[in-house]
Parts: structure tokens; C-alpha cells; sequence
């Protein structure tokens, strides 16, 4: 009999990591990874740190780890279309693929703006290796360079612009950048720290078209405003790359639907990583979570799951992002109607921050701040009541805290 076969279709953090979460969870069957890069799978966070200069790619595994799990690559390969009757997945050029079982780790697409002059030279997007090599090697030539949207992504670049002394404007459509993921107290302490290191912010604007020759030369706002631009990075959100699931008619609501383990409606067909709708356990509600960390420990649940060992990725979410040699980092998810509390003395360069509902923390995050970042953690994994107050202060023990009332109590007394 011929051994089953799982495709993984995408090398993300969450394809090999489901890739080898099967192997570990007793599947002996072949497992093929298929790649559209021509790299072996690759991290992706320092993608956008690679702007300054030479910083290595970093392989997620070596290559050998690969042949120890006995994992199969097809790197520069496409998948054309999956064949939903037949089982199997047919390949760009025309060959095609038996599979048991396909798991999509496709992750997202960069969205575009869909303005005039977006094909120029000169306007990049960041996502691959090789966007990061174009826009390392043009900023290599100088400024000035004008990136649109104020996410994480964007606002990393423009910090190893700055700090390699490249004149930077970051364009936000929002009342400030980070608004949507931080709330409005901690974007405008991160919109601070960037404006305090020279980059200049322009909100509540967006492009009407880029200028220029056969490069870009200015970037023209909806106001008129022009500015001088080298460079451009457009950051404006990601679509799910999600054309294969569609395809077959799986459900797909701004991602991939599957249940807690990964699996859509098509019983053949999983979903993992950034592609996947799923509702994670300490969210509450379905959506993407577009993390590297989230990512990577659901793509071994899911993989745990095609191996029959059933599994759910029940961890807090966590993320991390590097500004100007300070990181913030962040577990949970801030949410709407969520009060969002400041420690006291937080200051642009440093910070802790606390989002409750009610009197439960949801989300904690810092900068420069990774002890109470950690502490904090363990009143969220705990679920005790916690005071505005309390967190406001910082001479409160929060590891104390997270121990709840009576055990507090017993230890204080001795």
C-alpha cells in the first residue's frame, strides 16, 4: 500500500513547524513542503531590521534538519490549483501531487494603495527576502524615504533608516500609527519615541499617486502635499492568501474558517498560521493573528492534529517589535472596550502598559520593560482580579499579585 502523503503548501513558520510537529506526534507517512521561494523557509520578523545593512537571513531549520524528520521540499514551486475530487495538488508547469491530506500555510499578501505611479522604481513592499535586499540596497544610496502606514513593519524600517541617518516620513491614515493594535495611550508614546529620533509623522493622510520618471520622485498626499521620496515602502495591511481555499469553496471569511484544530470544511483541507480564521482560546472570537510566535505554535497544534493526535494552541498570544535598539513586547490582544492603563513614570523610551476589562487583565506590554512584561504575564495566565491602581504602581509585586488575595496574604505573613 502506497503510504499516506500530507502537502504542506507554504515553508511560513507555520508549515514547517507543522511539518514537524507530525513527525514528533507519530505520523509516518510522507510529508512534502512546497515553497514558491527559492531559499530554504526563513524567518521572517528580521526581514524588516535587514534595511540597515548585511544582518543574515536566518533559516528556520538547517537544511539537514529537514532530511533527519525525512520532510521533502519543493522550493521555487507553485501551486496551481488544488483538485478537491481527486485529491491531489497540481503544481504550476503541470505536474501534480497525490495528498491525503493538504494543510495551507500561505500566509498574507501586502495589500496595495491602487494609486497612480505604484509600479515605479523605487515603491517597494516588504514581505520576502528579496524585498528586503531591494530596500536594503536603496537605502544603501540615501534618502529620503517615505513609507505608508504607521504598522509594525513600516515603523521598524523607519527606525533602521533613521539610525543609519536616512531623512524618513512616515504617512498614517489614522489619527496616530499603532492605533488600531495598542490603543491610543501606547501609540502615541511609540508615535513619540519615532518623532524624538527624527522621523517626521504625517496623519490622517494617504497617497493620491506617486511622480516620477521610470523611479519614484514624490509622493503626492490627498491634501496636495508633496513629498520628496528615494524610497517608498507601502505598509498598509495584508490580505490572507487564501485563492487555493477559495477555490475548492471552502468558507473563507478574511482568512481560511477552521475549527480549533486546523481543519476546514473540506475534511482534506487545514489551515495554519496567518492564513488561518480560527478562534483561539485566549481571544475569545475568530480572526487572524498575525504574529511569528502565534504562528509558530499553531502550525505544530495543527500538525499535531493531522497526525491525529488532536491539539489546540492554547498559549496567550505574544509579539515582539524592535525600535531603535529598545524592543516592545507584548502578550495578549488589546481589544475594543478594554481600558488601557499606564504605569506610572512611563516615558517613550520605557513603559508598561495594562489593558483590563473589568477587573481582568487581558494584555500587558512594554518597552525596554521585559521583567514586568513577564511578571504581568502571570497575572493574565492566573486570571485574578487586579485593581487600575494596582498595575498603575510600580512598587507593586506583581508576581505577588498573581497569586491572588489569600496567597498574598499567607505570604506576607510569614
Amino acid at each position: 500500500m502506497p503510504k499516506t502523503h500530507h502537502v504542506i503548501v507554504g515553508g511560513s513558520i507555520a508549515g514547517v513547524s507543522a511539518a514537524v510537529a507530525m513527525r514528533q506526534n507519530g505520523f509516518s507517512g510522507t510529508i512534502t513542503v512546497i515553497d514558491a521561494e527559492p531559499l530554504l523557509p526563513y524567518e521572517r520578523p528580521p526581514l524588516s531590521k535587514m534595511a540597515d545593512a548585511q544582518q543574515a537571513l536566518r533559516p528556520i531549520f538547517p537544511q539537514e534538519h529537514y532530511a533527519e524528520h525525512g520532510i521533502d521540499l519543493l522550493l521555487s514551486t507553485r501551486v496551481r490549483r488544488l483538485d478537491d475530487d481527486r485529491r491531489r495538488v497540481e503544481l504550476e508547469g503541470g505536474d501534480s501531487l497525490p495528498a491525503d491530506r493538504v494543510l495551507l500555510a500561505t500566509g498574507v499578501s501586502c495589500r496595495r494603495l491602487g494609486v497612480p505611479g505604484e509600479e515605479l522604481a523605487g515603491v517597494h513592499t516588504l514581505r520576502t527576502a528579496e524585498d528586503a535586499r531591494r530596500i536594503s540596497a536603496a537605502l544603501a544610496r540615501g534618502g529620503p524615504l517615505v513609507v505608508i502606514g504607521g504598522g509594525f513593519i513600516g515603523l521598524e524600517a523607519a527606525a533602521v533608516a533613521r539610525t543609519a541617518g536616512v531623512d524618513v516620513t512616515v504617512v498614517e491614515a489614522g489619527e496616530l500609527p499603532l492605533l488600531g493594535p495598542l490603543g491610543t495611550p501606547v501609540a502615541r508614546l511609540m508615535t513619540r519615541l519615532h518623532e524624538e529620533h527624527g522621523v517626521h509623522v504625517i496623519t490622517g493622510q494617504t497617497v493620491r499617486c506617486f511622480t516620477g520618471g521610470t523611479a519614484v520622485e514624490e509622493v503626492v498626499l490627498t491634501s496636495g502635499r508633496r513629498l520628496p521620496a528615494a524610497t517608498v515602502i507601502v505598509g498598509v495591511g495584508v490580505t490572507a492568501d487564501d485563492r487555493l481555499a477559495r477555490e475548492v469553496g471552502a468558507t473563507c471569511l478574511n482568512g481560511v474558517v477552521t475549527d480549533q484544530h486546523g481543519r476546514t470544511d473540506h475534511p482534506w483541507l487545514w489551515a495554519a498560521g496567518d492564513v488561518a480564521a480560527h478562534i483561539h482560546p485566549a481571544v475569545g472570537s475568530r480572526g487572524r493573528i498575525e504574529h511569528w510566535d502565534v504562528a509558530m505554535r499553531h502550525g505544530a497544534a495543527v500538525g499535531a492534529s493531522m497526525a491525529d493526535r488532536p491539539t489546540v494552541n492554547s498559549a496567550v498570544p505574544y509579539f515582539w517589535s524592535d525600535h531603535y535598539g529598545t524592543s516592545l513586547q507584548m502578550f495578549g490582544r488589546a481589544q475594543p472596550q478594554v481600558r488601557v492603563v499606564l504605569r506610572d513614570g512611563a516615558t517613550p523610551e520605557r513603559f508598561a502598559a495594562f489593558w483590563l476589562r473589568g477587573n481582568r487583565l487581558v494584555a500587558v506590554a512594554g518597552l525596554d520593560e521585559p521583567k514586568t512584561v513577564r511578571a504581568a504575564k502571570a497575572v493574565l495566565d492566573a486570571g485574578v482580579p487586579v485593581s487600575a491602581e494596582s498595575l498603575a504602581d510600580p512598587s507593586t509585586d506583581l508576581r505577588a499579585l498573581s497569586r491572588g488575595p489569600a496567597r498574598q496574604t499567607l505570604s506576607s505573613s510569614g
